[in-house]
């Protein structure tokens, strides 16, 4: 196997080991960080980052203990129990090129006999050696953002008015700023909640995850975006008649270098959105110094200018260096409230949510009524 779609049909849990080196503390290890913190599609037994070993995954990554030992090897890493059977490239190179470094090691998990599992934009699959070597081996190469033939993808219908869920889409001023953390955070608040909620991924590590309903936003062809995120809703929609969808966002509406994020408002009549700020970055991630970031405010309004209204602020302060960030003033300034996800604070959001379901519930009910009518 060496298809996408094989991958997709793996069985969940599956052993794994996490191929992290130098990521595990860095803003590029974003699939280790998601994979360490939640999941249903792997069983994360270890994570080899030379820099961090000897210490607890969750630990680095968030100060959670989750007995995930940081090893030095994969050969350590297989002698962990249960055995891992699949090796998870879990860092994110610029472009996401399949680097000389990122392919050794990848041929060498092969040659160890285990199966490689990779989000990069370049195709292990289509390496000749590691293909090759895969198959001497009897291993599967998984590559995530590998898209179906364009002969099975869709446009967009406007089909997604029959969609019953109310969406919310969780998008950030900028990418690389927890736009998935928080979405997946959320869907479990809401589950806890007695809200039966689903997420819709649009990213490599929201697959990963194990989520169920989505697609791989940056790797299908922009005329089909809006149609296979149609088709997203809509299948989650029939298939688990959840009481609330959630869509994870990719980068940010006014990020230069890749502006994304209207899709989920226009396409996918997202209504609300959870907006992700951080307080403490001036730039562009990548881009310091030439394009600043825009205000919140200014963000807000233009998230209302395309139809929905912002229900909450969630806050990155990893880059903060001075004092904490007033979130309390914040929050009186633009009027939702603004609460710190990785100290637990979504669960404040469930009244908004409810509020904001009751809202969409009965928006819905006399829209079908008007359409029956006419």
């Amino acid at each position: 196997m060496s298809s996408t779609e094989s991958g997709r049909r793996r069985p969940v849990a599956e052993p794994a080991v996490i191929l992290a080196p130098g990521a595990l503390s860095s803003i590029h290890g974003k699939v280790v960080h998601g994979l360490v913190r939640s999941g249903s599609r792997f069983q994360v037994v270890a994570v080899v980052d030379p820099e961090q070993a000897g210490q607890d995954a969750g630990t680095v990554v968030d100060g959670k203990r989750r007995g995930i030992p940081v090893l030095a090897s994969l050969e350590e890493a297989l002698q962990v129990s249960p055995r891992p059977t699949t090796c998870v490239q879990g860092v994110s190179s610029h472009g996401g090129r399949l680097t000389d470094s990122i392919r050794a090691q990848l041929l060498h998990a092969v040659d160890l006999g285990l199966s490689v599992v990779c989000g990069l934009h370049d195709f292990v699959c289509d390496d000749p050696e590691i293909a090759r070597r895969a198959r001497e081996r009897g291993v599967s190469l998984t590559d995530v953002r590998k898209p179906r033939p364009r002969s099975e993808l869709r446009f967009w219908s406007g089909d997604i008015r029959h969609a019953r869920a109310p969406r919310i889409a969780v998008l950030g001023m900028d990418c690389a700023i927890g736009k998935r953390t928080a979405c997946r955070m959320l869907l479990e608040v809401c589950q806890a909640a007695g809200i039966r909620c689903e997420m819709i991924y649009t990213g490599q590590t929201g697959w990963m995850q194990g989520a169920d309903h989505g697609f791989i936003l940056d790797s299908t062809v922009n005329d089909y975006v809006s149609g296979e995120l149609e088709r997203a809703v809509l299948e989650c929609d029939r298939a688990k008649e959840p009481d609330l969808i959630l869509l994870e966002g990719q980068s940010a509406l006014r990020n230069p270098s890749g502006p994304c994020g209207a899709e989920l408002l226009v396409s996918a009549q997202a209504k609300g959105v959870i907006l992700i700020h951080a307080p403490g970055r001036e730039s562009f991630e990548g881009h310091d110094g030439h394009w600043p970031i825009p205000p919140l405010e200014e963000e807000i309004r233009l998230i209302e200018l395309y139809g929905a209204n912002v229900i909450a602020v969630a806050l990155n302060e990893g880059e903060i260096t001075g004092p904490r960030f007033d979130a309390n003033a914040c929050a009186e300034r633009i009027g939702v409230p603004v609460v710190r996800p990785l100290e637990g604070e979504l669960e404040m959001l469930v009244p908004q949510i409810r509020a904001f379901l009751r809202v969409s519930q009965s928006t819905f009910a006399d829209g079908n009524r008007s359409d029956n009518e006419s």
